[in-house]
């Protein structure tokens, strides 16, 4: 079992930068593929971000540039750095943990493990 929390969600200006956090425990942390999802009002959830055990990354195009993930395998966490946010960009984030010693993985189904979400919302 993985257990994971969230932090750092709030309100932000369009333009501005905020970083989210996921703490993990429970089974080792730095073997598992890490993701970041999100999910808008009325919309799907949809992938953002993933990092892999060893530091391979992945981006959705709409965050590319703009996002940055990495993980802190000595505090069992991983970030999600968010620069030149949009209003577009407001919608409830998700941490997701995947199976260890994996390659990149962008689908929801495909991580067995979730946080319980922080709301990120862009002013403009």
């Amino acid at each position: 079992q993985v257990q994971l929390v969230e932090f750092g969600g709030g309100l932000v200006q369009a333009g501005g930068s905020h970083r989210l956090s996921c703490a993990a425990s429970g089974r080792t942390f730095s073997s598992n593929a890490m993701g970041w999802f999100r999910q808008a009002p009325g919309k799907e959830r949809e992938f953002v971000s993933a990092i892999t055990w060893d530091y391979s990354t992945a981006y959705a195009d709409s965050v590319k540039g703009r996002f940055t993930i990495s993980r802190d395998n000595a505090k069992n966490t991983v970030y999600l750095q968010m620069n030149s946010l949009k209003p577009e960009d407001t919608a409830v984030y998700y941490c997701a943990a995947g199976p260890p010693w994996s390659r990149l993985r962008v689908g929801a189904d495909q991580y067995d493990y979730w946080g319980q979400g922080t709301q990120v919302t862009v002013s403009s």
